[in-house]
């Protein structure tokens, strides 16, 4: 067949052709934006129609097949830009390439088409692709903006857009061009409203509002707050309230007085001194009295105050501050257990055998007063014997008490360790600030008895509390923490197999706490502790709460919830509140189902986010007193090791990567053995190492390191 000849004629007509098409798209975004930036357009109404590319829809390159199935699940992002996404009823993650992801965006609910086939290995696996977005996880999102440079065939010049880089490395693989700055600079820290387009992977979005610099700390800060959803003002009526309701005088009025000796033991820097204590030797054992201030007759049903309480969940502990769930008049002034003042409380009076059994519990409205304000420093200088004469005197009047506790604590954690519960040693970081609030010295955080006899006594409350509705049948917020996946379990038992660890100690199919606790002993006497409580903490499932009573896990325990804390977390409000309506003013249990349903659900949602912000502006701080140190060496131990390197920890628990593409030579990553080895070196798990620190990234908030030497043969 003879090749037609293109004529000038047919050139002009294809390009008037194309130059329509290129006019209609532009004539289209020209529209979408000023939707955008319109204020009779609400943000969640943003979506572009199918039509936007002037009618053409996208084509997939992927192949129908005749085993397809069509699903629905959970768009999973990697920052390559494919995906998985997690189907119910299969027992694998659905591989969605990058061409076919429709533009889904991590965390997305799709409807997938996929098929199963076999490689010429003979394994069974899955592909698909995303035919529909059902639900958009997200509308937002943070990043830095900045500039791209693209040429135009035969063009001279560059054309520069403007981008978002996202913080979020899951949604990398999504450039996000800018159609409104609202003033913001290249190098901004900012939150952009994102626009979909449909069928593309390329998305769309428009500034909101600019954090400032994204290499300061300040934006970051306020980056972070936004991205984890931390409100951090009171609207007018929640405080107006708080003062109201602050400034009542208390009244007797079915209320024991309890003049017992009773006090607090917490931080140096805590305001908010919600459990105070007290312990009397019985006949036949011990009586633990748990006083916890009464939150909830200052926080009324349906109040202002309620509402604020439901939507925050819980305080956020920060490196410099507080953001606390309730206004400073109620969390520092009027609920806080402050020594010498009479103070409003639910006191837990929990009966135990010598050897520290649960035999009875009574909860009953009190007013208290605190005989000392204690701090965890100076009473474990009282149990080492070596306080000063001043830290004696302001301890007198307790001495006597403080005593028979610390046996009485001896004996609960004996009792804890034999039934299996778990002690994972986790290194917590206290981070020392200057005057201008820039970190100056970074430590690892101590913990003596005193903290630890609190804790104990608390996770005494809080089972004996738990135990007593349950049996009553009166709806609370449990504590729940569920067995190992059986995935994570099996992953974690390899990995401890692989360090030589006798794992048939751990049950595949009815593990229990006991089991683990083994293992960890184990570790402990191979210098192994931290890294083997890391791993195992990761194979665990997350603690929650519920309305429904199920055994906590690590604590090896049947009955488990949040009593103790009601100043900064929803879960031990709303139990408090339960006792009071039903317990003691004898309201139907019915009536405070929903109640409990509710509030485990806004309290579980609250503690990932305040969890996820804690740990990011934690890092943030670590990075910022780091970039000072870049050049220097230090020496560290390998945590973990990975395909792409390993990290590795330094004293002051600051951890960075060290990339398995710059430790020179040919190194591969052993995942048998969880190495990574050359001919002639090998990098493990708890190897001591002497590294270089050769970056501090704050926008991304990530150290990495380079290996100086190691301690090998």
């Amino acid at each position: 067949m003879k090749k037609k000849n293109r004529t000038t004629k047919d050139f002009q007509s294809f390009k008037k052709r194309n130059t329509h098409k290129r006019r209609s798209k532009e004539r289209a975004k020209n529209e979408l934006l000023r939707a955008v930036m319109s204020t009779n357009v609400s943000a969640d109404s943003l979506h572009i129609s199918d039509s936007f590319d002037g009618g053409r829809r996208h084509r997939s390159s992927y192949k129908r097949h005749a085993d397809e199935v069509i699903s629905e699940g959970v768009f999973s992002s990697s920052k390559s830009g494919f995906g998985f996404v997690s189907v119910e009823g299969s027992d694998r993650d659905i591989f969605i390439p990058q061409d076919k992801t429709l533009g889904a965006i991590d965390g997305d609910t799709v409807e997938i088409v996929y098929h199963t086939y076999k490689t010429y290995t003979g394994e069974e696996k899955t592909e698909g692709r995303v035919r529909a977005i059902l639900h958009e996880s997200r509308s937002v999102v943070i990043g830095m903006l900045d500039e791209e440079y693209y040429y135009y065939r035969g063009k001279g010049r560059p054309v520069v857009s403007t981008v978002l880089i996202p913080d979020d490395q899951k949604l990398a693989s999504h450039p996000f061009k800018v159609v409104s700055t609202a003033g913001a600079r290249i190098g901004d820290k900012v939150e952009a409203k994102i626009i979909r387009t449909p069928h593309y992977s390329t998305h769309e979005c428009a500034v909101i509002r600019s954090f400032g610099a994204a290499d300061g700390k300040e934006a970051n800060y306020a980056a972070i707050l936004a991205e984890c959803e931390i409100p951090v003002e009171f609207t007018k009526e929640e405080l107006a309230e708080a003062d109201f309701f602050a400034a009542m005088p208390l009244s007797e009025e079915g209320r024991v007085r309890r003049n017992e000796i009773i006090f607090t033991i917490d931080g140096a820097g805590a305001k908010d001194l919600d459990d105070a204590v007290s312990l009397r030797k019985i006949r036949g054992g011990w009586q633990l009295g748990v006083h916890i201030a009464d939150v909830s007759s200052y926080v009324k049903e349906r109040t202002h105050l309620d509402r604020a309480a439901m939507a925050r969940g819980t305080s956020v502990y920060f490196t410099d501050k507080v953001v606390p769930m309730l206004p400073a008049a109620l969390s520092n002034g009027a609920c806080s257990l402050n020594a010498g003042e009479d103070k409003y409380a639910l006191s837990a009076i929990i009966n135990l055998t010598e050897d520290g059994e649960i035999k009875g519990t009574k909860i009953e409205p009190s007013i208290i007063r605190s005989r000392v304000r204690g701090v965890y420093s100076e009473v474990n200088e009282i149990f080492e014997g070596v306080a000063s004469e001043a830290t004696r005197v302001k301890y007198k009047e307790v001495l006597t008490t403080l005593g028979r506790m610390h046996e009485f604590y001896l004996i609960l954690a004996k009792r804890a360790r034999e039934r299996g519960s778990l002690e994972l040693e986790t290194t917590e970081a206290e981070i020392l600030l200057g005057e201008d609030g820039s970190p100056v010295e970074i430590i690892k955080r101590e913990r003596g008895d005193a903290e630890k006899l609190i804790e104990q006594f608390m996770l005494t409350a809080n089972e004996a509390v738990a135990r007593l509705l349950s049996e009553k049948k009166i709806p609370c917020v449990y504590r729940v923490h569920e067995n190992p996946p059986p995935e994570r379990l099996e992953e974690f038992i390899t990995y401890a197999h692989n360090l030589g660890f006798d794992t048939s100690v751990i049950s595949r199919e009815n593990s229990t706490a006991k089991d683990f606790a083994a293992l960890l002993s184990e570790a402990e006497k191979r210098d192994m502790l931290p890294q083997v409580s890391y791993t195992m903490l990761r194979a665990m499932s997350k603690a929650k709460y519920l309305d429904v009573r199920k055994s906590h896990f690590g604590l090896s325990l049947d009955y488990y919830c949040h009593f103790t804390s009601p100043i900064r977390r929803l879960s031990d409000l709303a139990t408090h509140r339960i006792i009071h309506k039903v317990l003691i003013e004898g309201k139907r249990p019915e009536s405070y189902a929903k109640y409990a349903y509710r509030a485990a659900a806004a309290a579980t949602d609250a503690e990932v986010r305040a969890v996820s912000a804690e740990r990011r502006i934690e890092n943030l701080y670590k990075v910022i007193f780091m970039q000072g140190r870049i050049g220097e060496e230090f020496d560290a131990v390998i945590n973990s090791v990975t395909s792409f390197g390993f990290f590795a920890e330094l004293e002051n628990t600051c951890e960075g990567l060290v990339p398995i593409s710059e430790l020179g030579g040919s190194f591969t990553f052993d995942e048998k053995n969880l190495t990574i080895r050359s001919r002639n070196k090998i990098f493990r798990i708890a190897d001591k190492i002497r590294v270089r620190l050769e970056e501090a990234d704050i926008v991304r908030g990530k150290l990495r390191f380079s290996v100086v030497d190691s301690h090998q043969k």
